[in-house]
């Protein structure tokens, strides 16, 4: 036989009618993400340009901050002072955009809402005690409240157990790298990333690196292309990132060690972008600022 016969004769079961048409059933492909959130010119109504004063004079610090902005840096702007009318306008200019922050610590609690205008964030402070909530807008590529406050001050203990559970194949490795990795962060360093999408495991594999990992304070949702919702752990500067579609299937399950994931954040260009888009804003509003 001519050796080369078998490289050049077509593979059996390939080609034109060798599979299942897409309508027959069976055939299931899963689905991917979907609704895509994009960015919504939106210009605030302004019957009394007169009475929106106050609220301009706060969008237009916050314009000031986003055009002046370097890497690393963060610049808080209180919004306590303004009446509900003002802050009304400000609620309407900046909107809601595609992440959404929670952290919760004993008896005190935040929720941070990204604006539409990437690198805003509104920032509300539950207190115990507190009669209403205190609020802050901040301008920064990722709010630092919610990283300072994501683990715990006494992480879990790093011991083996005594007795592993049963059905573990990877667990213990990966466990072991995680540790080592969060052990050894400094700032700048590298993210590194471990993903159970791809790697071997069993599901006793999962549960036992979640349990000993622990569990933090910051939940962060990114509403962008599905959703994808990041959790901080009790073992310092680990996160889980989980990605779904828009049905809600898990599509891409990781865990990152890194100061918080990029995934969340603002990137310099955006900001910049936000600084145009806000003027336009203020332009529509009207007025000068007081």
């Amino acid at each position: 036989m001519d050796p080369m016969f078998g490289m050049t004769r077509p593979p059996v079961g390939f080609g034109p009618g060798s599979q299942p048409e897409a309508d027959e059933e069976g055939l299931a492909y899963l689905p991917m993400p979907s609704g895509m959130r994009t960015y919504d010119h939106h210009l605030p109504e302004i019957a009394d340009p007169a009475r929106a004063a106050a609220a301009r004079a706060l969008l237009e610090r916050v314009r000031t901050a986003l055009a002046g902005w370097t890497e690393g840096e963060e610049i808080r702007i209180p919004v306590d002072r303004l009446d509900a009318p003002a802050l009304s306008l400000i609620d309407e200019a900046l909107g809601e955009g595609e992440v959404a922050v929670r952290v919760e610590r004993a008896a005190d609690r935040l929720e941070i809402q990204e604006a539409t205008l990437a690198g805003v964030w509104r920032v509300r402070s539950y207190e115990a005690g507190d009669d209403a909530p205190r609020e802050t807008v901040l301008v920064g590529a990722f709010p630092r409240v919610a990283l300072t406050r994501a683990f715990p001050a006494a992480p879990p203990a790093a011991e083996t157990p005594a007795r592993l559970p049963e059905g573990l194949m990877n667990g213990l490795p990966i466990l072991t790298e995680l540790l080592d990795r969060s052990a050894g962060w400094t700032r700048g360093d590298a993210v590194h990333a471990v993903n159970f999408s791809l790697l071997p495991h069993t599901p006793e594999d999962l549960a036992f690196v979640e349990a000993r990992l622990g569990v933090g304070a910051t939940t962060i949702l990114s509403r962008g292309y599905g959703n994808c919702r990041v959790t901080a752990t009790a073992t310092p500067n680990v996160w889980w990132v989980r990605y779904y579609n828009s049905v809600d299937t898990l599509i891409l399950n990781t865990v990152e060690v890194t100061l918080v994931p990029a995934v969340v954040c603002a990137a310099a260009e955006d900001i910049a972008d936000s600084a145009e888009r806000l003027a336009e804003i203020l332009d529509a509003i009207g007025g000068d600022a007081p």
